[in-house]
């Protein structure tokens, strides 16, 4: 005798079914259509919970699902905002760390001399007259100084060493305008630089370009780039974080070993086979004749502007410095040009009123050495100005035992007149008929 115990629930469960609908016609029909459960179902029914009449109806009539749900709490993996955030930092800090190294390599090399005075033992290349002149008249070791154009780019500061005694940095500009010389001058006789604070400036050795003189007083030959002539360090960036700076003048010498001979620095490309009449009459390119002939009126007033306000202030500023003012040798062709172009007159009361203006300073040495043998013959030049580097010892030279010099006006006088006698004696016609 079996004793059936009904707790609350199965009461609950016997009145929901007593009180449930009777089934539709409908409900019936479906109901007895619906597949008999498998063996899986009827062991998996005995778990589940009862269902009410009517959801039993309805449950009976479909079979059961065999694919399980997916869990609501499963998602896939997104990258949040914060790693971005975090891998954005970290190259942010490399791409620092980097600069900062590049900017501390340039510093401490310093290849145009900005900072400092050279390195010991490093192999710096010199050959950008723009960018490291301002740096070597800054921190470089020197009481004499080259300046001016292509005109001094073959001096050998050892000869001014050996012959004068002097310690010479060369400044050369090539096709250099007053203004360029006034600009680097303005830095060699800056008392705040290195330079200056260790040694007084002892002499400068000036090569005085006519043709250049007419120029206006602001105008330079090539674009300066300022971040190296100024004091502003924000600027200095364009420098220290220079591509060209760090492959060409840091890791080129490096690689190769090899620097230049600052004795040497910015010497013509010309090798001794050019220096000869062939070559120069070769590449000689005949200025046509000019309809205007210019006068001393047409010249004079810029000639007096740059010098007056590139030039003399430095000598007159600087009284116990010793300027070496020259005009260089160019070749007897420089006149054929002048003459060509209608300012063959003019010029030579340019050289006359320059002279003049010079010689009245105590601290000045004038040199003029247009009237040398050598001008004549072409054998000493690469074209019609630039003559060969035994030339250039040959001034120093006379640097130091006064031959060429000018001491006064009269002597001006007396040297232009000797170079119209060379000029209007030489045989241009069997110059120019020859084959070359």
């Amino acid at each position: 005798m079996s004793t059936t115990v009904e707790n609350d629930k199965d009461k609950s469960i016997r009145i929901e079914k007593d009180s449930a609908p009777a089934p539709t016609n409908a409900q019936r029909a479906t109901a007895g259509t619906a597949p008999a459960p498998t063996n899986a179902q009827r062991a998996t029914a005995g778990t589940m919970p009862a269902s009410t009449g009517a959801n039993a109806a309805t449950t009976s009539s479909k079979p059961a699902s065999r694919t399980a749900e997916a869990p609501a709490n499963i998602t896939s993996p997104v990258h949040s905002t914060q790693d971005y955030r975090k891998l954005f930092c970290l190259l942010l800090l490399l791409l620092i760390l980097a600069l900062a190294a590049i900017t501390a390599l340039v510093v401490y090399v310093d290849p145009f001399f900005h900072y400092h005075a050279p390195l010991p033992g490093f192999p710096y290349i010199v050959d950008n007259q723009l960018s490291q002149n301002p740096g070597m008249a800054s921190n470089m070791d020197y009481n004499g100084c080259i300046i001016g154009s292509s005109m001094t780019v073959n001096f050998d500061t050892d000869d001014f060493k050996e012959i004068l005694g002097y310690d010479t940095v060369k400044l050369s500009y090539s096709g250099a305008y007053p203004k360029d010389d006034y600009n680097i001058l303005s830095i060699v006789f800056d008392e705040t630089t290195a330079a200056r604070k260790s040694r007084d400036m002892g002499a400068v050795f000036f090569a005085m370009d006519i043709p250049t003189m007419t120029a206006d007083t602001e105008e330079t030959k090539y674009p300066l780039p300022e971040h190296l002539y100024d004091d502003n360090i924000f600027n200095d960036v364009k420098y220290v974080l220079n591509k060209d700076v760090l492959l060409q003048y840091i890791m080129r010498p490096v690689i190769q070993g090899k620097g230049s001979d600052l004795s040497e620095i910015y010497a013509s490309w010309w090798t001794p086979d050019y220096y000869n009449i062939q070559w120069v009459m070769h590449t000689y390119e005949e200025p046509e004749k000019s309809d205007v002939i210019y006068t001393a009126d047409d010249v004079l007033p810029a000639t007096k502007a740059n010098l007056e306000k590139n030039i003399l202030p430095f000598v007159e500023q600087h009284p116990k410095t010793q300027f070496y003012f020259f005009f260089p040798p160019y070749s007897i062709l420089y006149w054929h040009n002048l003459q060509q172009e209608g300012f063959y007159e003019a010029a030579f009361a340019q050289y006359q009123y320059v002279a003049e203006r010079l010689l009245e300073y105590d601290n000045v040495h004038l040199f003029y050495f247009q009237t040398m043998d050598e001008v004549t013959d072409l054998n000493n030049y690469a074209d019609y100005s630039h003559y060969k580097p035994e030339i250039n010892r040959f001034m120093v030279e006379c640097f130091g035992n006064g031959a060429y010099q000018i001491n006064s006006a009269k002597e001006m006088e007396q040297a232009l007149k000797n170079m119209r006698t060379i000029v209007t004696n030489f045989d241009y016609d069997e110059l120019f008929s020859g084959e070359w």
